[in-house]
């Protein structure tokens, strides 16, 4: 049995940004994508149509119908996804209590616990895939789960205590995940 190793802190709004990013693949949801690509032909379509019977009614040959039916649509539908897409960008990270309440995360003989409120997160050493220490942070990988960050800044000046963490996070950590 192993001696259970400890660091707690808060995290920073930086900190939250840099896990957001970790655990996310962009700024823009799949919903969002996905509603902004199935609207935007619709809306070229029906933009389209609308020119071209206002073109007819103005007494237009059918190449200017045309031409400019489908110029009109084009920009609509590229004009319609870029604001669906910029409408739709995540702007706030992270949940409720990230920044508020402060976490602590304790290695023990069966893997890593984290703990923050009233809430208790277990994860068995063969779900941590990989650990990197870069930047002012330890990042772990978990497998089927978010990422998880420690700032440095949890140990203070006790360089030793971050160094033994990390010793034991990559001791324990699978090379190449499960």
């Amino acid at each position: 049995m192993t001696e259970p190793l400890s660091v707690a802190g808060l995290l920073t709004e930086k900190d939250v940004r840099k896990l957001t990013r970790l655990a996310r693949g962009g700024t823009v949801g799949p919903t969002a994508v996905y509603y902004a690509g199935v609207t935007a032909p619709i809306i070229s379509a029906s933009m389209s149509v609308l020119i071209r019977n206002a073109m007819i009614m103005v007494g237009a040959s059918p190449y200017w119908q045309w031409l400019v039916a489908a110029l009109v649509a084009a920009f609509a539908g590229i004009a319609w996804y870029l604001i669906f897409i910029r409408w739709s960008y995540r702007h706030s990270h992270g949940r409720g209590t990230e920044t508020s309440l402060e976490t602590r995360i304790d290695l023990e003989d069966d893997g890593v616990v984290i703990r923050r409120g009233g809430i208790e997160t277990r994860a068995a050493w063969p779900s941590v895939s990989d650990v990197a220490v870069s930047g002012g942070y330890v990042t772990v990988q978990l497998v089927g789960a978010a990422p998880l960050i420690i700032p440095s800044k949890w140990f203070g000046k006790n360089k030793a205590a971050r160094q033994a963490f990390v010793a034991r996070l990559k001791e324990k950590a699978l090379p190449d995940g499960p």
